[in-house]
């Protein structure tokens, strides 16, 4: 989708996955203390949601998203919540963040928008490159498991992830989650962390004669 078609999306009011709540999967990391506070950077912030919660809790926040419609609405939260985040509209796959590196990436749905392999290895490139030593990142993708649907996140498989992931970042976890609030009736997604590589990874290995 074209920036254009995001910022429809927005204009005709609060999209399905727009939810005015934080992701229930963050917060739930956030608070079991897997994620320190610093810089945190969540891409496809829509209308800033999460990165006002990512304030609330101690992180010095960045969103980007690549509508200008959802970022003004974003900067109206933050300022209507008392937060300082700071939001920009930026094509994350091209545009170049100000403020790194950080220690948090969030995305909630936006690696998963990527049909092409090429995309999603690029996409968790740029991931790796804005990562702090030591630094995660979370994403919520939409998952193949679940009853067929029509409609929902775009449907990516561990293999998909993997693939995307495995040469630039380190899979730390990797399971299955409900994709929204309404709990067991939601879309079933993966819940993945990774993180920075410390080593590059290592080449797959055969058994030999």
């Amino acid at each position: 989708m074209t920036q254009a078609d995001w910022n429809a999306r927005y204009a005709e009011g609060a999209p399905p996955w727009d939810t005015g709540q934080p992701d229930e999967h963050l917060v739930e990391v956030v608070r079991a203390g897997g994620i320190v506070p610093g810089r945190a950077l969540e891409v496809g912030c829509g209308t800033g949601t999460n990165a006002v919660w990512l304030a609330q809790q101690g992180f010095d926040v960045l969103g980007v998203d690549l509508s200008p419609l959802a970022i003004e609405k974003a900067r109206a939260r933050a300022a209507a919540a008392g937060r300082e985040c700071r939001f920009e509209v930026l094509d994350f796959l091209s545009g170049e963040p100000p403020s790194g590196p950080f220690g948090l990436v969030f995305d909630r749905g936006c690696f998963h928008v990527f049909d092409e392999p090429e995309a999603r290895a690029r996409f968790a490139s740029r991931v790796a490159a804005l990562l702090e030593p030591g630094g995660s990142w979370l994403s919520v993708i939409g998952s193949t498991e679940g009853a067929p649907r029509e409609v929902g996140p775009p449907r990516r498989s561990v293999r998909d992830i993997a693939a995307a992931l495995e040469p630039v970042l380190e899979i730390v976890t990797i399971r299955s989650a409900p994709f929204g609030v309404n709990g067991e009736t939601a879309p079933r997604g993966w819940l993945c962390l990774s993180r920075r590589r410390a080593i590059p990874a290592q080449p797959s290995t055969r058994r030999g004669p």
